[in-house]
């Protein structure tokens, strides 16, 4: 009924709330020398200030998240906008505040709930259970200890119970819920006449003096800008893989060399038996844990096909004790190092001698086997040739992006040196901008917009580069532009034209398409009001040239345009037959609407709305509050606050 994400609304509001806002510390007094050289405060927040090097730090973290994602699409003069640096503040202030409330009501999370929330964690489960291992992986992997991260993660929960109290228990009364419900299943049935504009287009005319006189009252709306055509080398794949030649005997050594790649590895299902060695324990701890872990080997080995019941009598690993010590089918991940080992010298149905691991001491068996297959050489053979030539590809592309680092530079009036030398060649393309690529018409031959390049050509580190002073005005070379880890480009002006309005001869033809699209569109929408007048004259008769009747909801809109649904809608229904006009682009639609029926309902689309709605008004009470706290918590914008949201450097005291 409404999109996915409006049904999770409060959990996305809560997860970003948690993942995606940065840690903060709240600093005590300041001491002299801070007073002395204080930092300009934008806000401040029951007293305590954010200072302009917090904001700082925030919005190039901020950009920065903005840079990975977009990669070389990122534009920062698209992006860091005043109102993006004014809702960042706004967020920073939120923060702030969310967290005060936490520590003046002492809010606090409770182990159980710390362990639940990090055991939920997707990045760090095995086959849907909480790992130890991948846990410690994942933290070290962002150069963290599990200590500190759960002392954030801790923080961030507390902070978070500020809101969520509030918007979860949010309720819309049953009598709003259905009558939304109402609005949202009724049935209209109806008929449509359609004046198109296509319909008018020969029965208007446009004169040149039409053309002349639209041209002289609208010529700065034609003004192109600044433009350049460019010449270009582009450092790929393609470029690098170009001649390279791949023998049989060059196929056959990587086949060789890589056999167990091409086909199904071979897979060791295995269980275990864990007794465990408390972190910290003594020798005597240990010395009793391993012969017990002895004991039951020696049982083990006596009776092999009893390990699932003593695994489930006599293991420590509450996860998988009760399967008979099942570990599942094992890769290098999902054991301890020392265990994998173990289980793969085992042969099926053996059972190992005791093995240590950070865990305590392991008794294994090799409970399944399934041998590896390797796929014969004739239907890996197109795999491995497309592999060696990236291979080769990327060695030859290391290489020529070396080359075409420092010849760029050696003769910077001519990209022509740079081609011979790399094979490559020079590309050209007319009409890029500084914001983007002309149209084709705008460009002439040879336009950007349509090059097979023109992905490469817009992206706004090119146009950048493209528009500096050494390249747009000296006509020189640029340095090797990465646009990508395989893609490069080195660029150079060929020809540069200013901002102009072009000469009317050159636009005519495009002003007379315009006039005769408004004209043909004046027309359509002339005569379908006329017909909406004579058919509202005599509602009771239906006109000629309606079409069949269909019947439409808000729910199920049957692709009815949304200003014609939108009519439709808003003809009550207590007088009908009715009509209704709405314009449809360049057309207008007549609408007679016949019949209007309440919908059909099912208990669980009413459930989904309610559900939905609720969240809005969770997140409209959230807002309330907000609001509230800020008035309580004395919540202050400070005057330097709008030099920062207008991106201006601070000045030096």
């Amino acid at each position: 009924m409404f999109e996915t994400i409006r049904n999770h609304r409060r959990w996305l509001q809560f997860i970003l709330l948690i993942l995606i806002v940065p840690s903060f510390v709240l600093v005590g007094v300041q001491g002299y020398d801070s007073f002395v050289n204080r930092d300009p405060e934008l806000a401040t927040v029951a007293g305590q200030a954010i200072t302009r090097p917090e904001f700082d730090s925030a919005h190039r973290n901020q950009l920065e998240q903005f840079r990975q994602r977009m990669g070389s699409q990122f534009d920062a003069a698209l992006i860091d906008t005043p109102e993006m640096r004014r809702q960042l503040l706004q967020q920073l202030i939120d923060q702030r505040l969310l967290a005060q409330v936490a520590i003046d009501n002492r809010f606090s999370v409770s182990d159980a709930t710390l362990r639940n929330t990090i055991a939920a964690i997707p990045e760090v489960q095995d086959d849907g259970r909480f790992s130890p291992e991948r846990y410690r992986q994942v933290l070290a992997a962002q150069g963290m200890s599990p200590t500190s991260f759960e002392n954030g993660l801790r923080r961030d929960l507390a902070v978070a119970r500020v809101l969520e109290p509030v918007g979860t228990t949010a309720r819309v009364p049953a009598e709003v819920v259905s009558s939304i419900e109402q609005a949202l299943t009724q049935q209209r049935t109806l008929q449509l006449r359609v004046f198109t504009a296509e319909d008018f287009r020969s029965k208007v005319t446009v004169t040149p003096q039409d053309i002349q006189t639209w041209y002289d009252a609208n010529k700065e709306s034609l003004r192109v800008p600044e433009q350049v055509q460019a010449q270009y080398l582009v450092l790929d794949e393609a470029a690098a893989t170009q001649g390279v030649q791949v023998s049989d005997d060059d196929i056959q050594k990587y086949y060789e060399q890589n056999k167990n790649r091409f086909g199904t590895p071979e897979q060791r299902r295995a269980a275990h038996i864990l007794i465990q060695v408390p972190s910290g324990a003594n020798d005597e701890t240990r010395k009793a844990a391993e012969a017990r872990a002895q004991a039951i080997a020696t049982e083990a080995a006596a009776n092999p096909a009893g390990f699932a019941e003593l695994a489930k009598k006599e293991s420590q690993d509450a996860g998988s004790a009760a399967t008979g010590g099942d570990l599942g089918w094992v890769s290098g991940n999902a054991v301890p190092a020392e265990l994998l080992k173990a289980i793969q010298g085992l042969s099926k149905d053996q059972v190992s001698g005791v093995v240590r691991s950070q865990y305590g001491y392991h008794i294994l068996k090799l409970t399944d086997l399934k041998p590896g297959q390797s796929k014969p050489l004739a239907e890996v053979r197109d795999q491995i040739t497309t592999e060696i030539r990236r291979q080769v590809a990327a060695n030859r592309f290391a290489e020529m992006a070396t080359q075409m680092n420092t010849l760029v530079y050696d003769q910077r009036d001519s990209l022509q040196p740079t081609a011979d030398a790399l094979g490559l060649k020079i590309r050209s393309a007319a009409g890029i901008t500084r914001t983007g690529l002309l149209p084709a018409d705008q460009a002439g031959p040879g336009a950007a917009a349509t090059s097979n390049d023109a992905q490469l050509l817009d992206s706004p580190r090119v146009r950048q580069v493209l528009f500096s002073p050494e390249v747009l005005r000296d006509k020189q070379n640029s340095g090797v532009i990465t646009l990508s880890p395989d893609t490069m480009l080195a660029v150079r002006v060929a020809e540069a034209t200013p901002s102009q309005i072009p000469p009317l001869e050159k636009v005519s033809d495009t002003i007379r398409a315009r006039l005769l699209d408004e004209r043909a569109a004046a027309a359509a929408k002339a005569a379908g009001e006329e017909a909406l007048k004579a058919a509202q004259a005599v509602p009771q008769t239906v006109p000629e040239g309606f079409g069949s009747p269909m019947t439409v909801s808000r729910q199920a809109p049957l692709n009815l345009p949304a200003p014609v649904l939108e009519a439709v809608m808003r003809q009550p229904a207590g007088a009908l037959p009715a009509y209704a006009g709405a314009a449809v682009g360049p057309d207008f639609v007549v609408v007679r609407v016949e019949k209007v029926e309440p919908g059909a309902t099912q208990e669980q689309n009413r459930a989904g709305l309610a559900g939905q709605l609720n969240n809005a008004w969770g997140a409209a009470e959230d807002e309330a509050l907000l609001k509230v706290l800020r008035e309580n918590y004395k919540v202050q914008v400070l005057p330097a606050a709008e030099e920062a949201i207008k991106g201006q450097a601070t000045a030096e005291g």
